[in-house]
């Protein structure tokens, strides 16, 4: 099962979305597999102290992206291959970037810049 230990609610931006950031984080990581199984929306909620409701929409929205699939008994799972390990990784750098590029462009920074930056941290 799953474990959420880890998860830490951060002001800023929806619950539903940060449980779901969780998940696919967790997959890319490999902390995540295939076949495991996710705690109950009932569990899940009154672990992380937030409405069921609110787990509900992270699981619908990762039911959609074919991330998780519920079965018989209410039971869910994550069903991801290594394609779509590739595809939430490439989202999720994406996304990290495209933020990380925004903010350097609203403070001025060259393309230069920013990729000399990004070879000295890197290093």
């Amino acid at each position: 099962m799953i474990s959420f230990e880890q998860f830490k609610i951060e002001d800023g931006y929806p619950i539903y979305t940060q449980i779901i950031q969780y998940i696919k984080r967790g997959i890319v990581a490999g902390r995540i597999r295939n076949q495991d199984e996710v705690p109950s929306r009932r569990v899940l909620s009154s672990l992380i102290g937030v409405n069921p409701n609110t787990v509900q929409k992270a699981y619908r929205m990762l039911e959609e992206e074919n991330i998780i699939e519920s079965r018989s008994g209410a039971i869910s799972y994550v069903t991801v291959d290594a394609s779509k390990i590739a595809s939430i990784r490439s989202q999720l750098l994406e996304g990290d970037l495209g933020a990380v590029v925004k903010a350097m462009k609203q403070m001025g920074i060259s393309k230069e810049e920013a990729l000399r930056l990004m070879a000295k941290l890197w290093d």
